[in-house]
């Protein structure tokens, strides 16, 4: 994995990507949806919007699974861009270790192979504060084993969306 290079050396930051089996327009139907990162995030237990309905600035609290090191996660939707297919949002409280972590999913057309339901590239950069007494290569680790289990999650859901919206046309 390619790590950023910040100025500030108690921070590390990479990316992920992810193709997915799925037109872009319904990949981003369920990326986009703030409110709603449970459908495809397997680690969160339920969300509750504090404040907006799901536009920039809105704020959700999220609480996690047990069995991660942290019950609640408190989000802001920093960037939401239907034309480009960006979402962006920081951790700004919760009991959790990602303190000042920032997120941007891009969404890309993937090149047409002939496949029946078109290809979307996912791309998720991340930058987040290292923790006293970890390296930045743990922290890397961590979050990208996270980010990974959430693309996976969200390949079968949009797949499996795809793939049954396509049989009902049949």
């Amino acid at each position: 994995m390619l790590s950023l290079k910040n100025n500030l050396n108690n921070q590390c930051g990479s990316y992920v990507v992810q193709v997915i089996d799925a037109p872009l327009q319904l990949v981003w139907s369920i990326i986009r949806r703030f409110e709603k990162p449970q459908i495809y995030k397997k680690f969160i237990k339920n969300c509750t919007m504090l404040s907006g309905n799901g536009e920039i600035g809105s704020i959700r609290e999220v609480q996690v699974v047990s069995g991660l090191p942290a019950s609640v996660s408190i989000e802001r939707l920093d960037q939401l861009d239907d034309e480009t297919h960006t979402m962006s949002f920081s951790m700004v409280g919760g009991d959790h270790a990602l303190k000042n972590y920032q997120s941007t999913i891009t969404l890309h057309e993937g090149e047409d192979d002939g496949d029946q339901y078109g290809k979307t590239i996912l791309v998720e950069a991340y930058v987040v504060d290292v923790p006293k007494d970890n390296t930045k290569e743990d922290v890397c680790l961590f979050v990208e084993t996270i980010l990974r289990c959430n693309h996976r999650s969200l390949v079968w859901v949009v797949e499996k969306t795809a793939s049954s919206s396509s049989d009902d046309s049949v």
